[in-house]
């Protein structure tokens, strides 16, 4: 199996000044291509650090990405740092400075004599022309491994990825495994019941099964390693089988399906329009709802901590009014000790009712309180 790890360079990135989007990028095309990623890390503009950081990695991986410090100025020094870190020489190049020329002129603009930097790379090394720049990326190999050194700035990276790394990566390196993901969606059971329910599969190692906790819902991600495209998809599809025998309509979807795309398709397959009232929400329940026009009459908000017969009677005039025949009532109070909530769904077949205290931080509240009124109109819907 064939191990990447990212280096992302830049001191702007150590102190927060910048959001790092490069890891992000990186991985999940390392993992789209079947490419097992190791290790993430971030270092600031130090040829040293740098140096050390790339020496470490090629102990545990094959391929090193490294993002960021490729620019004309003195605290660009990706290129030393790779060198050092690899006990290389730097080289100026003169095919690299010619592509500069030749960008810059593109610009209608002259080099400087600090861009002569860029096209300075470690001995050996393999240029990776940039035609979206000015900072060329390079490849130095060394005993079967690969540091990929790629400009940081977003665009430039994102086109020398897809357009240079990744083919270079599939020509000269071992050929990948096929790793393929897929994110099972539950709501109304909490991480704890769920954990209790599928140890023994979040013990496996090929697939792997782990879980991440939102306020009201619990997604299950599902990894599988293989040969084929075909193998990992059939791996995937034995877990899932098995999540939907244990946990039932506890799933609500999966990969990009909504809990508000879940429960408002049960509105349109009973052919039903539904209509809201919500107290203590600020609104955010006909927010998640407001763009299923084709089956969401409208709503109506009412004062915070109205009675609840208060709030049944303004369901049944607001669905009234809106011709709906359906409606979903939602009332949030919030005391100094958790926020009680509660979820009243009404339709033609009957009602649905669910009762909640929401004890973690406060701005969790109203997206557990979403999560709670929707899970009530699909619940109520299967289980008239």
């Amino acid at each position: 199996m064939t191990h990447a790890e990212i280096l992302t360079i830049g001191t702007e990135l150590l102190l927060g000044e910048i959001v790092d989007t490069n890891t992000r990028m990186i991985a999940i095309a390392l993992r789209k291509n079947g490419y097992d990623l190791f290790r993430t890390g971030t270092v600031g503009d130090n040829p040293e650090r740098i140096a050390a950081s790339v020496s470490d990695a090629l102990e545990r991986s094959e391929i090193l990405i490294t993002a960021g410090g490729l620019g004309p100025t003195v605290d660009d020094v990706s290129r030393e740092g790779v060198a050092l870190g690899l006990n290389l020489e730097l080289e100026f190049r003169e095919d690299l400075w010619e592509q500069i020329v030749e960008r810059f002129k593109a610009f209608g603009r002259e080099p400087t004599e600090n861009n002569r930097r860029q096209a300075t790379v470690p001995v050996g090394s393999i240029g990776i022309e940039n035609p979206v720049g000015t900072a060329p990326g390079f490849i130095v190999e060394l005993d079967g491994k690969a540091v990929i050194a790629l400009p940081g700035v977003p665009a430039e990276l994102e086109y020398l990825l897809q357009h240079e790394v990744l083919p270079y990566l599939r020509t000269r390196l071992e050929t990948p495994a096929v790793i393929k993901s897929r994110t099972v969606r539950t709501a109304g059971i909490g991480e704890s019941w769920l954990d209790e329910r599928i140890q023994d599969l979040e013990r496996m190692t090929n697939p792997t099964v782990g879980l991440a906790a939102h306020p009201g819902r619990v997604d299950i991600r599902i990894t599988a390693k293989a040969a084929t495209e075909y193998e990992a998809d059939e791996m995937l599809w034995g877990v899932e089988a098995t999540l939907q025998q244990r946990l039932g309509n506890g799933i609500y979807g999966t990969d990009d399906e909504t809990l508000e795309f879940a429960a408002m398709a049960q509105i349109r397959k009973a052919g039903w329009r539904l209509a809201s009232v919500e107290s203590g929400t600020d609104g955010a329940l006909e927010r998640a709802l407001s763009e299923f026009e084709e089956v969401f009459a409208g709503g109506e908000i009412l004062p915070d901590r109205i009675a609840v017969d208060e709030l049944d009677q303004a369901l049944k005039r607001v669905q009234d009014e809106l011709e709906a025949a359906a409606g979903l009532s939602l009332r949030v109070v919030t005391s100094e000790e958790n926020v009680e909530i509660r979820a009243r769904f009404h339709s033609p077949d009957g009602d649905w009712e669910l009762d909640r205290s929401f004890g973690g931080a406060a701005p969790n509240a109203a997206r557990f309180a979403i999560s709670l009124a929707l899970d009530a109109v699909r619940r109520g819907i299967e289980n008239p």
